[in-house]
């Protein structure tokens, strides 16, 4: 036994996060992304195949291996600077005492992540149409419960049937079932979000991974919040919101909706429920398409419409999840009217891609 230990040893390079100079083991093989999650460390992540950008992390000391990347995600100018992409790098020294050092910032301070659990087997319970586009999915894991942070996702496929594992974002607090909800976009030329639109039935078995994703914003937030989404990007609000307001949240919560038509308009059963439940809790929906419903109270595009809501952010903690083009444009709305930079956290749904609650030593199970 003393064989293989002392092997093991010599063969583990070690991260550094800087400047808190902690360490993590990460050995041959292993992505930096994935040897951060391992030892419970948050990394802004999305698509974990090098085309988001949204891991680019600046490599202080030592070397890793690039692997294959997208240029729109790392550009040669972040790469002179020494930046990489921590879902595709891998460390390209295992000598003993090898050591990677990455710039980590004052992300130390966040709350821990659940270890992510790879093909998890679970069952599909529930398959709901929610509007032309999207489809909810509701699955139970056999074993032990999928234990994660509101606003992280899962990643779905069956690469033995030749679909690929894609990322989508749990849509609701954890319960003490362990069911999930899921809500899938079909994307024209999505062979994963195809496949489960057209294919899927109720009784199917899958496998899964995660959680992932840092989608999680600041546990201790004590301020106002809104929620700002388009499309499938509720359902890591919805999940935030449901974990806000079961546990009693004391400052107001406005849920914008962007959507086209009335019919891109789903759960709204539930956000009426939460308005009549809490009186803190406003959802609104704004209409971008050529036909809104009569009597809508908002019309255009959330960056158009939000200074007439919250004209002043500066006191507001800012969800925001959708496509690249609508973060961003609702990041520089909220920017304009004040909020903190700081207190704005986003989730982008990238085409390329193949994830507020007590910390978790104090959640059972």
């Amino acid at each position: 036994m003393a064989g293989p230990i002392a092997l093991e040893r010599m063969s583990m390079t070690t991260i550094k996060l800087m400047p808190s100079g902690k360490e993590v083991p990460c050995p041959p093989g292993d992505t930096v992304l994935g040897a951060l999650e391992r030892a419970g460390y948050a990394l802004p992540n999305n698509c974990r195949a090098g085309a988001c950008g949204e891991c680019r992390t600046k490599v202080l000391a030592g070397e890793v291996d690039q692997g294959m990347v997208l240029d729109m995600a790392l550009s040669a100018e972040q790469r002179a600077d020494g930046y990489r992409l921590m879902c595709m790098a891998k460390p390209l020294d295992h000598s003993d005492g090898a050591v990677i050092e990455i710039e980590y910032g004052t992300l130390d301070a966040r709350p821990k992540l659940f270890p992510p659990r790879d093909r998890v087997l679970c069952v599909v319970t529930e398959k709901i149409v929610r509007t032309p586009t999207i489809v909810e999915i509701r699955i139970r894991p056999v074993g032990d419960p999928i234990r994660y942070w509101p606003g992280q996702y899962l990643m779905v496929g069956d690469e033995r049937a030749g679909i690929p594992p894609r990322p989508y974002s749990i849509a609701c607090a954890p319960r003490a079932d362990g069911e999930l909800v899921l809500l899938v976009a079909r994307v024209p030329d999505g062979v994963t979000s195809n496949w489960i639109h057209d294919d899927v039935r109720v009784g199917d078995r899958w496998t899964v991974a995660g959680p992932y994703g840092t989608f999680i914003g600041d546990p201790g937030t004590d301020t106002p919040v809104l929620c700002l989404a388009a499309g499938s990007g509720l359902a890591p609000i919805l999940a935030l919101t449901d974990a806000a307001l079961r546990r009693g949240f004391r400052h107001p919560v406005t849920l914008l909706f962007s959507a086209r038509t009335a019919n891109d308009v789903f759960d709204d059963g539930l956000m009426s429920w939460w308005t009549a439940k809490h009186r803190r809790f406003d959802f609104r929906v704004t209409y971008t398409g050529d036909d809104p419903p009569v009597g809508c109270r908002h019309r255009g595009r959330v960056p158009a419409v939000l200074p007439e809501i919250t004209p002043d952010l500066s006191q507001h903690s800012v969800y925001i999840a959708g496509s690249p083009e609508f973060v961003n444009a609702c990041v520089a709305t909220s920017l304009e009217l004040g909020a903190d930079e700081q207190r704005i956290f986003v989730e982008r749904y990238t085409p390329q891609a193949v994830a507020d609650v007590p910390p978790p030593d104090q959640l059972s199970g």
